[in-house]
């Protein structure tokens, strides 16, 4: 579905409104976050782009460079520290902002990789999610795996192997709130992508906000 940018303007309504973007490593939810924002405040519309990151990168070439990685609970922990303290950081940020606020990657991100590994959901995280503002909308950018591995290898940043792909994207799906998610189709066009984005943006500052 098409929506002409200029349908999405101010003055918002029952601002500000949250979409969270999840997906596994590839399906290209920071370049869809970037688009998004940069979408909405061409237009004049006010929107801020807030990354959520675990700091997996950061500490994979750690990891590297010792030659050794710690268990799968000690990367849970360290990452679960990065994710929580920039989830906090975010919402004293926003206390005062009445725009659309674009979330790549979130508290569902970590709860997703404790699947993939095999670990307990845990209390933090859930308590989280139930004690902080939770996103209006979360859009998870669906796609194979095969697809999301060619696009890691292409940008050559890290590296993910078959079976963490396929273990993590079973652990999105295996989330008690996966059922809320709305699925869209990342194996398409960038343009697509973002078109689908503004439809759901526009969706919840119309009518169905005021």
């Amino acid at each position: 579905m098409r929506v002409p940018l200029n349908r999405v303007h101010p003055p918002w309504k029952a601002l500000p409104l949250r979409i969270l973007l999840t997906g596994i490593d590839g399906s290209g939810k920071s370049t869809a976050a970037r688009h998004l924002t940069h979408a909405i405040t061409s237009r004049g519309g006010r929107a801020v782009l807030l990354r959520t990151p675990a700091g997996r990168r950061t500490m994979a070439a750690w990891w590297s460079r010792l030659g050794r990685a710690p268990g799968p609970r000690l990367q849970d922990t360290l990452e679960t520290v990065a994710r929580v303290a920039n989830a906090l950081s975010h919402e004293v940020r926003l206390l005062r902002f009445d725009g659309v606020v674009v979330l790549d990657r979130g508290l569902a991100c970590q709860l997703a990789l404790r699947e993939a590994r095999g670990l307990p959901r845990g209390v933090l995280l859930p308590w989280l999610q139930r004690v902080l503002p939770a996103p209006d909308v979360v859009a998870h950018l669906d796609l194979p795996v095969d697809v999301a591995l060619r696009r890691v290898a292409a940008r050559g940043t890290d590296v993910e192997t078959r079976a963490g792909l396929t273990a993590l994207q079973a652990g999105y799906r295996t989330l008690p709130e996966f059922g809320s998610f709305t699925l869209l189709d990342a194996d398409r066009p960038a343009r697509d992508v973002l078109d689908d984005l503004l439809a759901l943006v526009h969706r919840e500052t119309s009518g169905a906000r005021t």
